[in-house]
């Protein structure tokens, strides 16, 4: 049956079903819903989502919800809003739960995201090619393809669909946003700049396009400058939390490490929901380990886990253990960290998670088995892990597990002074993981090439970013090591 046609009749007998419907003449997936009230709400609410209105957005999903129970997409936007992972997982499950009553536009976008949270990036690729096949005048459909390449660290993929969306809609603001920060992982900050002025230009009035041209200041050193556009966007809106973040890290990285402490706690008292507070708790942890205080750090970690378990929420509890494990490793603290690694395990082992979500974590006991192994100068038990979980990877391949394997190999033969084997290894892990630039200086450090391990060790000390764990554990380092290879 031609495809078009088989698509039209999925479309009518929802429509027959289920009540009212956008008739997609126009080309775009419609949305599915028994209630015109429902279709407002929801239609304000993704709309305030594109201006980065996330508060009010969350109230206008939870309208739409509330007028029509079984709105999927509803369901599925609402779960993007979510202040915790839980409340995200519980959200896009409600959108699964109704995704056969709906068209088949909006029911390949739910099964894809699904696919996704389950880990399963093979499937998920095959249902969005299938949606794109059914919709390609739909812009949004080009931006969940290029939010799915994003993810899987596909950044000329991305630019590819984000460029698409903009050719079918050159007033869509969020294309240019996300363009942006596109060609700011691929290192064209020039034409990062040009797409985030494009922002500006289309939303002048939106705090966002301010915050994100900030944020490639930032990365590019020009701190003052940063400070000025983030102050941009909050005299745009006053609430705007990441803004608020920006500003801090711009104070760090300037050296102005008790002002961005103040900031931050002040951040954490005045959060509207979790989910400010446990960023603004987060930089300020990230903060204490880029200054060497683990005490501190340690301490603020623990509380956040305290909270985590007294509110239920087992996925932000672990990702908090995770970090700490983390920190006590960087600190020659290996036992404890382990410790904190079997702790993890346990609960996700004993929890009511999904089989899909507890086997991703399962998989990733082999490649902690090789970390800890190589921390105890046991090069062949770290081989014999790290062979066990390429096993593991190449059965369910993706693009972070597969860069996390070539990390492993890299680390291994980085500690055997392999320094050509590590290099080539670590070229193919997260580049886009400050920590892994620092290794790489090490490698060529290693080797006697002493202009590239200059060059890659500048890229991790300036790697300038939002409150990131890899980068807090090294910054300091880097910059160490650099002054000293400089002389």
């Amino acid at each position: 049956m031609n495809k078009r046609i088989s698509i039209a009749m999925v479309f009518l007998v929802a429509l027959a079903m289920y009540g009212y419907s956008n008739p997609g003449d126009d080309g775009k997936v419609p949305v599915t819903t028994k209630s015109e009230e429902a279709k407002r709400d929801f239609l304000l609410g993704r709309s305030q989502l594109d201006h980065n209105d996330v508060h009010e957005a969350r109230a206008n999903f939870d309208k739409a919800i509330a007028a029509d129970t079984g709105f999927a997409l509803a369901y599925l936007y609402r779960s993007t809003c979510a202040a915790t992972i839980t409340e995200m997982e519980r959200f896009a499950a409600k959108a699964g739960l109704h995704a056969e009553q709906v068209s088949e536009g909006e029911r390949l976008i739910i099964r894809a995201t699904e696919a996704q949270l389950t880990g399963d990036q093979g499937k998920a690729k095959e249902l969005y090619d299938k949606l794109l096949a059914a919709y390609p005048r739909d812009e949004r459909v080009h931006e969940y393809l290029a939010v799915f390449c994003a993810n899987q660290l596909d950044h000329a993929g991305a630019v590819e669909h984000f460029k698409a969306a903009g050719v079918l809609n050159p007033d869509y603001a969020p294309v240019y946003n996300s363009l942006g920060y596109e060609y700011r992982s691929l290192g064209k900050y020039p034409e990062a700049e040009q797409a985030f002025k494009k922002y500006v230009a289309l939303v002048p009035g939106d705090a966002n396009p301010y915050d994100s041209y900030a944020e490639l200041l930032m990365k590019e050193g020009k701190f003052d400058q940063s400070i000025e556009n983030y102050n941009l966007a909050l005299s745009k809106d006053p609430n705007f939390f990441s803004s608020k973040l920006g500003i801090a890290f711009d104070h760090l990285y300037m050296g102005k490490a008790d002002q961005a402490a103040g900031e931050l706690r002040a951040m954490i008292a005045s959060a509207r929901d979790e989910s400010e507070r446990r960023q603004a708790r987060s930089g300020l942890v990230i903060l204490y380990i880029d200054g060497g205080n683990t005490v501190m750090a340690l301490q603020l970690i623990d509380s956040g886990v305290a909270e985590s378990k007294k509110r239920n929420e087992l996925r932000d509890e672990v990702q908090q253990l995770d970090m700490k494990g983390s920190v006590l490793e960087e600190a020659g603290r290996y036992a404890e960290a382990k410790e904190m690694y079997d702790r993890e395990m346990a609960m996700i082992a004993s929890s009511s998670l999904s089989p899909e979500i507890k086997e991703q974590y399962d998989d990733g006991k082999e490649n902690s088995a090789a970390i800890f192994a190589l921390e105890t100068n046991d090069l062949t038990g770290a081989r014999s892990h790290a062979a066990a979980y390429e096993k593991l990877v190449t059965n369910k391949p993706d693009a972070w597990r597969l860069r996390s394997l070539h990390q492993l190999y890299g680390r291994i033969a980085l500690e055997a002074k392999e320094y050509e084997k590590a290099i080539e290894e670590l070229q193919k892990s997260n580049l886009e993981n400050a920590y892994n630039l620092y290794r790489i200086a090490l490698a060529y450090r290693g080797k006697g090439d002493t202009a590239k391990a200059k060059e890659y060790c500048a890229r991790a000390a300036h790697f300038y970013s939002l409150p990131d764990l890899g980068y807090s554990l090294i910054r300091l380092k880097a910059e160490k090591l650099l002054s000293m290879m400089n002389g």
